[in-house]
This record gives C-alpha cells, structure tokens and sequence, in this order.
C-alpha cells in the first residue's frame, strides 16, 4: 500500500486525487494533507481519509483543527506545507499553486520521496536544481498535467529511442482565432469560461494567454531532457489527444482520451501500474470523430514566444517569467490591469532584465520575491 501526501488538497487538483484514491483504497493511504485557507473542506476530507498531519495557512485555522482533532499533527504557514513534504510518506502529489510549490518539492527529493508534480512552476523556475536533486536521491518524477502525463506514457517502452519531436497539445483556450484588436477587448469573465478544462482561476487566466502552454515548454524540456526546438505546439480544441512523441522513423505515438485530469493523477499514482478508474471511455465515434490541429499565433499570444525565449536564455530568465506572470495574472484577476497588458509588460519586463546564472535554490527564492516587488511598486 502507497502513503501518499497531498499538498493542496482542497483544490481542484488534489480533490480529484482524493476522488481517485476513493475508488482505490486497498492501494493507498493518506498520510498527510494540506491546504490554504478551505477548512471546512479540510475538516471533510480528516474525516473520510484520517491523515497523521495536516498543514493549514493561518496559525488560527491550525488551532481550531488541533481542538477538533486532538491527536492529529497540525502545522501551519509554509513550514506546515515544508513539514507535510517530508512527512512519512512513499509519493508527495504536490498540487499548490505558482512558487509555493517550489521549497516542498526540493524538501521531499531530499528525503527520498517520488514526487507527482501538479506544479509547473516547480520547474519552470527551478528547472536545473530540481532535476539535479532528482538525479542525486534517485526518486522519480511522475508529471500530472495532462499534456505531460500523456508524453510520460509515450516514452514508456521507449527508454532510449530517440526523440525529434514532442507534440505538445493545447486547447486554444477561450480566445483561440482572437485577433489583437479583439484581445485588447477581453473581460475578467470571458477569460475565466475556458471551454473544454475546468480548473483554478490562475491556470484558467494562463491558458487565455497560452502562457500555460509556454510554462509546459519549458516544463517538458526539463522533465524529458528535450532541446526547445524539438518541441513543438499543436493547437488541439478537441482536447482528445493530450500529446504525442514522435521518434526518429517518423513514428508518431499519441495518448487519447476524455479532458478528466482524474487519468493523469492515477497514472502518476500508480506508477508503474495502471489502477482502475470508473469512470466514461473514450467513444472514438462520437467524441474523437472529428480531431482536428492547428498552429498557434505567437505574434498574437506572445507569452508563447516569450516562454521559448526565456528558457533558451537561461539562467534567472524563467523565473523572472514565471513571477512576473503570477502577479500580473492576480492583478488582472483582481481588475486593476487589463489581460493584455499581461503580456505587455512581460515583454518589457524581460526585455530590461539584467540575468543571473548559476542559480541555487535560495537564488531562485530571492530573484523570484524581487521581480514580484518590482512589479507591484511599477503597477
């Protein structure tokens, strides 16, 4: 039987791991869970999973959960989420949100935990020290975003081959054949109904500017040690094939099936087996009838560019990306800028950045918190 921790519990992603695991308990066994600040859905999931220890935002939170469970371990802050990642446990899910992600996950490598990554910014900003620890304990690193998962299970069988392309699937988003002039127009809610994924409002946001998909370059590069060029991004609205790997006879192998991220999260799970899941197939002739591919517009959506650039620069490029982007993103969640200046002040932000290389894990933590600063001083 797994022990598994889940960080992020009451969010999206880790309430349909929890869903999976529902279905598969003689697998699996909750050991830890955290969360932000959703603690009345905390309370729910003690009660149906009985977890060792728990990790809230707010000390107050934490005291309430310890009077109510006496004999569970309680933490908060992100010490609690710290102590969650390296708490007895066989698989960390780590399914936070932006840089919060990023000290749990180097924390659980270095106890020796296999990690299923929901946390793309885990990579993106920290791509190089993260795969370093990877390599030094000798854990694995199981994707869980569905394009990622999808090429993990193309390459399996496969050690070895060699690769000339990833095909890196992405729905279009809610503004796919969008002109600039008819980006300038956007609102708050017509980039937040994203039409094939439902999903946080930050990686919704993301995916209207395609800068998810740019994030999911950079991440693919480090998880499948692939050269930028050789990842390429197919515009897929159906949302059916998740991506593909082609090899060097022009063999092209794909994986398919319904937009759920229930399938990626068990394939991570329960790597290296397949578990079972209940829920609907894939009917090729009424939902995979009709597939369809197209090229995506960087001069438009040019986070796309943008993502490319800064992982081909290197160094503190990717972080300042990957920060940056979260502000923004929050500000015009928050209606105080519009979603194209996203991009905009991207551009300039990269454009003026003075790199660094070289990084360590406390490089990454500093340059991160600077960018953030610079930008809401700026706005």
């Amino acid at each position: 039987m797994k022990k598994i921790a889940i960080l992020g519990s009451t969010g999206s992603i880790g309430t349909q791991a929890l869903d999976v695991i529902r279905e598969n308990r003689e697998s699996f066994r909750i050991t830890a869970l955290t969360c932000g600040s959703n603690i009345e859905r905390m309370i729910k999931q003690i009660k149906e999973f009985n977890p060792e220890l728990v990790a809230v935002a707010r000390e107050e939170d934490a005291g309430r959960l310890q009077a109510e469970f006496p004999g569970l371990q309680v933490c908060y802050g992100e010490e609690g989420q710290t102590a969650a990642a390296e708490y007895d446990s066989d698989v960390v899910l780590n399914s936070l949100m932006g840089m919060r992600g990023l000290v749990p996950t180097y924390r659980a490598i270095e106890k020796g935990k296999d990690i299923a990554l929901a946390n793309k910014e885990t990579l993106v900003a920290g791509g190089q020290v993260i795969m370093d620890q990877v390599s030094r304990h000798n854990v694995k690193m199981l994707p869980v975003d569905s394009e990622h998962s999808a090429i993990f299970q193309c390459l399996q069988g496969n050690e070895g081959k060699t690769v000339s392309r990833i095909l890196l699937t992405a729905s279009g988003g809610p503004f796919r054949g969008y002109t600039m002039e008819q980006l300038e127009r956007v609102t708050l809610a017509q980039a937040l109904k994203h039409p094939k994924w439902t999903m946080g409002r930050k990686i919704t946001i993301d995916s209207a500017t395609m800068m998810n998909k740019g994030l999911e370059v950079i991440e693919a590069k480090w998880l499948f040690d692939v050269p930028l060029d050789r990842i390429q991004i197919l515009v897929h609205p159906q949302s059916i094939v998740h991506s593909a790997v082609e090899f060097e006879d022009t063999s092209v192998i794909a994986q398919l099936g319904l937009p759920d991220m229930r399938i990626p999260i068990s394939v991570a799970l329960g790597y290296p087996e397949r578990i079972p899941y209940g829920g609907k197939g894939l009917d090729f002739f009424e939902d995979a009838a009709h597939l369809t591919f197209e090229k995506p517009d960087p001069d438009v959506f040019r986070c796309i560019r943008l993502a490319y650039q800064a992982s081909e620069a290197g160094g503190s490029y990717p972080v300042v990306l990957n920060g940056a982007n979260e502000v923004l993103v929050d500000m015009f969640l928050k209606e105080q800028i519009s979603f194209i200046d996203i991009q905009r002040t991207l551009e300039d932000i990269l454009e003026k950045h003075n790199p660094t290389y070289n990084l360590e894990l406390e490089d990454i933590i500093n340059i991160d918190k600077e960018i953030r600063k610079e930008i809401r001083e700026r706005i």
